[in-house]
């Protein structure tokens, strides 16, 4: 029995001395981060900051046919070389045309 409990100090005395400089790492690490970023951007830190949100960014413009048609291509071919199947193609070739 003193062996077990030995044992059991032994492991807790790791784990807790694991932890503890585990800790310490992270601490440290966000320090220096904290530190890199401070220096640049040292203006962000200071500025004040908006509570009012921005504008949502506009949705991005559709594509031009010819990058439809170079898709369905690319479809074709891949058709061609047996990497698709029937079902498969024809409803990558669906998303495409009503993208």
């Amino acid at each position: 029995m003193p062996g077990l409990i030995r044992g059991v100090a032994r492991t807790a005395v790791v784990a807790g001395t694991a932890t503890a400089v585990s800790n310490r790492v992270s601490r440290r690490q966000q320090g220096r981060w904290a530190a890199q970023a401070q220096q640049q951007y040292p203006n962000e830190a200071s500025a004040p900051r908006s509570t009012s949100y921005a504008e949502p960014a506009a949705p991005p413009p559709a594509p031009d046919m010819t990058d439809k048609i170079d898709q369905l291509k690319q479809l074709g071919e891949l058709k061609a070389q047996g990497v698709l199947t029937d079902a498969e193609f024809e409803e990558q070739k669906r998303r495409i045309l009503e993208s």
